[in-house]
C-alpha cells in the first residue's frame, strides 16, 4: 500500500474523507466513509474518524485517537494486548476484535471458517464478523462528490 508517510502527507495538504470498501468472500461489497485526521510520525500516526455514512455496520471507534501498530513497534490497547503480534500485520487497534483490514491473506476453510484473527474481517460493535476477500482503503478531498 501507499505507507504512512505519503498518507499524512497527502492529508496535510488539506480535508480528505477516508473510504473503505470490503469484499466478502460471497461477493457482497459494502463501502464505508469517514472524515479523518491522521497525525504524524511523533505521534505513531494516530487515527480519529467520524463517520458520515455508508452500507456496512461501524466497527472502528469514533472520536477516539487510534495509533498505528505493528508487531515490532506494537501500542498497548484498551485490553492491553499485543494485537498486531496476534493478530498479524500493523493496523489502527483499539481492541483487537474489532477489525483487521491489513491482516494475512486467508481463504475461509470447507464450511466458511476461517482463523479470524489471522486474515481480513470487519467485526461491528454489535455485530457479526464479515469475512473479507478484499479490502481497498481510499482517500479523497473532501471537495468532491460522493462516488455512490
Amino acid at each position: 500500500w501507499l505507507g504512512l508517510k505519503k498518507i499524512h502527507s497527502i492529508a496535510q495538504q488539506g480535508n480528505y474523507i477516508l473510504r473503505i470498501e470490503l469484499q466478502d468472500w460471497r461477493g457482497n461489497r459494502r463501502h464505508i466513509e469517514y472524515t479523518f485526521s491522521l497525525g504524524g510520525p511523533g505521534t505513531n500516526y494516530s487515527l480519529q474518524l467520524s463517520r458520515m455514512s455508508g452500507s456496512i455496520p461501524n466497527a472502528l471507534p469514533e472520536h477516539t485517537e487510534l495509533r498505528f501498530s505493528t508487531a515490532d513497534r506494537a501500542e498497548a490497547t484498551a485490553s492491553d494486548f499485543n494485537c498486531p503480534e496476534n493478530h498479524l500485520g500493523g493496523w489502527w487497534h483499539s481492541e483487537c476484535e474489532e477489525t483487521n483490514l491489513n491482516g494475512k491473506y486467508v481463504t475461509p476453510r470447507s464450511r466458511g471458517r476461517l482463523d479470524r484473527g489471522k486474515g481480513l474481517y470487519w467485526k461491528p460493535k454489535k455485530g457479526r464478523y464479515y469475512l473479507l476477500k478484499s479490502t481497498k482503503i481510499m482517500i479523497h478531498p473532501t471537495d468532491l462528490k460522493s462516488f455512490d
